[in-house]
């Protein structure tokens, strides 16, 4: 070998463990640190489609939904008004309307689908349940809504009121499934108790359950959560890609807003537990752009709180002094609460998504703004009513009112939240 040739092996080597150093990834470097694509989520509306609509094949329909159940970038009952092997007879809008621009507890009324021209009967009317006459002449009933995780988010409740209803009817009953955004493990808060039933709270189950809406179907007939559901013929169309560990935040999924006052993932995040602001004469962010990732009062002290609760160290939060004014927006909230005043208070900042625990961290606010309310208002800040409603027990605001600390409330639902995990053991489909 010449020593030209000498030269031109040692640099073609050279090249060959430069292209692997390049194809590797730099293993010993940043890039290689990069995240993981996130895995592709079929819902079970998108495997509905799939499956050539095999569950309800031949079927006359009815489809309970919202402007949630996206298939691509068109809706289900689009799709399945055009299916030739399935007649969609009727659609049934829950709170917010089939649109889901309406405000939180407006009523809604019966009206006709312009897409489809199909009659749409509200299920936050007159009537939370469907009616015989609304169901008659069909097979099946479908629920097809992204649902946001905690007890008191009213779609589950219509959920249960149909599944009651297609039961009475002998009815099939298909969830398509979707993922639960706060994902499959975060359980807390009070189970609900016998007596404490309402619209924001029908099933004995903590505030956040870690369900997704066909899992908790089928806990609901397992349980009997709603009479005469046992011999329900229930189908789940399940989800694929989506493990429990995983948030809304780790997949590609977009965020359409299930309500006018959840513009984002963070403020689902954190709900759970700012909440509980309703039944309090604070504000819970209704009347601004942030609804619940702020809260605040006419006599609070942002900075003040802000130190107090970061102090704590609450999980993958920190806080922020606010200063905002209540307004009315069209389509969020035309009548907040205090509306017009200048309130100052404090602004959640999501650090961790997956360290958050939000349902505590609501205990800790309501503390410290009890812990620092003028004697004047005292009396006024919780109202109890709302509380039970909210909280499914008079347990809460009996342990504020007494001088509890958020840690002394968190731990007297620790052993019912542990028993409803077992419970729910029964009824997990996803791993």
């Amino acid at each position: 070998m010449n020593k030209s040739e000498s030269i031109i092996t040692i640099h073609g080597a050279v090249l060959t463990i430069l292209a692997v150093f390049i194809v590797s990834g730099f293993t010993a470097c940043g890039p290689a640190d990069r995240e993981p694509a996130a895995p592709e989520i079929r819902t079970g509306a998108e495997r509905l489609v799939e499956q050539d609509y095999g569950v309800v094949d031949g079927m006359r329909v009815g489809l309970i939904t919202n402007h949630t159940a996206m298939v691509g970038d068109r809706h289900l009952a689009d799709i399945l008004y055009e299916a030739e092997n399935v007649e969609l007879v009727a659609l049934f809008g829950p709170e917010h309307g089939i649109r889901g621009d309406a405000d939180a507890g407006a009523r809604i009324d019966d009206m006709v689908d312009e897409q489809t021209g199909v009659p749409v009967f509200s299920l936050y009317g007159q009537t939370r349940k469907p009616t015989p006459e609304m169901l008659e002449g069909l097979d099946a009933l479908i629920f097809d809504i992204q649902d946001i995780g905690p007890r008191f988010y009213t779609y589950i409740s219509t959920m249960g009121l149909a599944m009651e209803a297609a039961a009475e009817q002998d009815l099939r009953f298909v969830v398509l499934d979707r993922i639960n955004p706060l994902g499959g493990e975060l359980v807390e808060g009070f189970v609900l108790e016998p007596g404490f039933e309402s619209f924001v709270g029908q099933f004995p189950i903590p505030v956040t359950h870690g369900l997704t809406v066909g899992e908790l179907a089928l806990m609901i007939r397992g349980e009997q959560f709603m009479e005469g559901v046992a011999a329900l013929d229930l189908h789940v169309v399940e989800v694929r890609g989506w493990t429990r560990d995983m948030l809304w935040s780790d997949t590609d999924l977009e965020w359409i807003p299930p309500s006018p006052n959840i513009p984002d993932f963070e403020t689902a995040l954190v709900y759970p537990g700012s909440c509980y602001f309703e039944a309090t004469n604070a504000s819970e962010g209704r009347g601004t752009y942030e609804p619940f990732l702020q809260v605040g009062a006419p006599w609070a002290d942002g900075e003040q709180l802000a130190a107090m609760l970061n102090n704590r160290n609450l999980p993958g939060l920190r806080f922020e002094p606010v200063t905002f004014t209540p307004e009315s927006i069209e389509g969020m909230s035309s009548r907040p609460k205090l509306l017009g005043e200048e309130l100052q208070g404090v602004k959640y900042i999501v650090e961790d998504p997956h360290a958050v625990v939000p349902v505590a961290a609501g205990m800790h606010l309501l503390e410290v703004f009890y812990a620092t309310v003028p004697d004047e208002e005292r009396e006024a800040l919780f109202n109890r009513a709302r509380f039970a409603r909210l909280g499914g027990t008079d347990r809460m605001y009996d342990l504020f009112i007494g001088g509890a600390i958020a840690e002394e409330v968190i731990a007297a639902w620790e052993d019912e939240v542990a028993a409803f995990r077992e419970l729910r053991s029964l009824y997990l489909i996803y791993d």
